[in-house]
């Protein structure tokens, strides 16, 4: 497979992750209309993080690293008949375990809470307790989801299962306009939940038909004597084990935001929501297509490996740069890029500054995380789940280290209001996303042979994103119009052009790239 197609699926799964994206900040900007940095939107944020565990443990993630691989596998050797006897035999499985984490979850929702965020009481206690027993169903829908985004994109359909959650923000959106001016912040918490499990069931139900004609004799059913089978479990421990303690750092953060003050989970969740951006659009979208690229590699050990090699250079390049502009963009324009999101109603300058400051804490493991996302896919790839595993429980123990330092104490010592510690929650995760990376990369170079981006690549994207950055706070200063949406989004305009123009007098392939695909084509003869 050539790196023209693999950039391809690459851009089918970025334009439906944008789709997505950009619905989803839209719904983030009416939800901060409506309720800014308030106990109604802590409440509704920590009930979303709950059962979104159960959602990430489960979903694409790990469906991903376990299913894909071994159904990919099969399609490349022409056993449509035995890969779809796997696909239906894992939905059942799913289905079945699902549902039953569902129940546990909602019959144990009190206890989860007082565990999840202690620092809740009262009457924002009760609407947590009463969104999470809402919200969770709707979660279990969402893991069905995710089987169906497996098996599209071992088809190469990558487009659909990543624009399907637009039905999922669709519903939320509308929820929240048709409700907002009429009940109060309490009760508009509860109907948006509502309508959040009404878009589970439509993100389902837009990918089913698709998948039901690509997998054609599709038939549920256990079939655990399959070794194929029991090969997509044997894989999906480990994954689930890395993924859980994965979470384990989310439901770290969280518990500790839950101390600091009113308004710093919420702050927490929208500077998530920006930083997944770039995540989700140039990490997610590399890594998710070149997964089933990698795993139907075909031939002997050392043209499996040179192919991987290229692959994940690639790959890496393609992420850097894009990525490295993204980081810059978090720390020099964070609260432009913060404004034209969240700045309306509610949401004020003052919330402005505070999720800036939260974002770009966030941007310091930003490379390291898209990166090391693409060091996992080749691992999985390669049938090894336990090596991510092993490194994904040291980035655990130091995000859970360094957050309670950083959360607590660090403001202190700075002389910053304490809830500035949410700020050091999201640096101290990004130093432990950089050991991750580093002990990745040289793990698989010991495996395959040496990879990686070399050290004056990524100088030129680090300088030519800087440069930009100057140019980006020179139109800030000069622009006085006191409209920041109108102002955010033509500096961030002015940004990404100058980076590109940089990038071009660097003569980096990847800018070259872009403009190709930017340039009009001319008529077919």
């Amino acid at each position: 497979m050539s790196d023209s197609h693999s950039g391809r699926y690459a851009g089918l799964v970025a334009a439906g992750i944008l789709l997505s994206r950009l619905a989803g900040l839209v719904r983030e900007r009416i939800f901060s209309h409506f309720f800014g940095l308030s106990d109604a939107g802590d409440a509704f944020k920590a009930a979303f993080k709950i059962p979104n565990y159960l959602q990430n443990l489960f979903g694409e993630g790990v469906l991903s690293a376990s299913f894909i691989p071994v159904y990919a596998r099969l399609l490349a050797e022409g056993d449509e008949r035995e890969a779809n006897r796997v696909a239906g035999a894992i939905f059942s499985l799913l289905a079945l375990v699902v549902s039953l984490f569902v129940l546990v979850g909602v019959l144990t929702t009190p206890w989860l809470v007082g565990a999840i965020a202690p620092g809740f009481v009262g009457e924002k206690r009760e609407l947590l307790v009463r969104l999470v027993k809402i919200i969770f169903p709707g979660t279990g829908i969402l893991v069905l989801s995710a089987w169906c985004l497996g098996v599209l994109n071992s088809h190469r359909r990558f487009f659909l299962s990543y624009a399907a959650p637009l039905a999922w923000n669709a519903a939320m959106i509308g929820t929240l306009l048709g409700f907002g001016h009429r009940v109060g912040q309490f009760p508009l918490a509860s109907v948006t939940a509502w309508g959040s499990v009404v878009g589970s069931g439509l993100q389902f139900l837009v990918q089913l038909p698709t998948v039901l004609r690509l997998a054609r004799g599709l038939r549920l059913g256990l079939r655990l004597r399959s070794v194929h089978v029991r090969q997509v479990v044997s894989n999906f421990g480990p994954v689930f084990l890395s993924r859980g303690v994965v979470q384990i750092s989310a439901y770290i953060d969280n518990l500790l935001a839950s101390f600091l003050s009113t308004g710093a989970v919420t702050a927490l969740y929208n500077a998530q929501t920006i930083y997944l951006l770039p995540v989700s659009l140039f990490g997610m979208s590399v890594s998710a297509a070149e997964l089933p690229l990698m795993s139907g590699a075909l031939g002997a050990t050392d043209e499996v490996h040179a192919t991987l090699r290229t692959r994940l250079d690639a790959g890496l390049r393609r992420i850097a740069f894009f990525v490295v502009p993204s980081a810059i963009a978090f720390v020099a324009l964070g609260d432009l890029v913060t404004a034209v999101i969240y700045q309306t109603g509610r949401f004020g300058r003052a919330d402005v500054t505070f999720v800036w400051g939260v974002l770009a804490g966030a941007a310091i493991g930003l490379l390291a995380t898209t990166s090391g996302r693409l060091y996992s896919s080749t691992f999985y790839a390669l049938r090894d789940t336990r090596t991510p595993l092993r490194f994904a429980l040291v980035r655990v123990a130091l995000t859970a280290g360094l957050g309670y330092l950083a959360a607590f104490h660090l403001p202190g010592l700075l002389g910053l209001e304490r809830r500035w510690g949410v700020a050091g929650l999201t640096a101290s995760a990004g130093v432990a996303g950089w050991v991750e990376f580093m002990l990745l990369r040289r793990a698989l170079n010991r495996k395959i042979g040496r990879t990686g981006l070399p050290g004056r690549s990524l100088a030129s994207l680090w300088l030519a994103a800087v440069l930009a950055a100057a140019v980006g706070w020179g139109a800030k200063l000069g622009l006085r119009i006191d409209r920041p949406l109108l102002v955010g989004l033509g500096t961030l305009a002015l940004y990404g052009a100058a980076y590109l123009g940089l990038t071009l007098a660097f003569r980096v392939p990847e800018a070259q790239w872009v403009v190709r695909r930017l340039r009009p084509r001319g008529p077919q003869g």
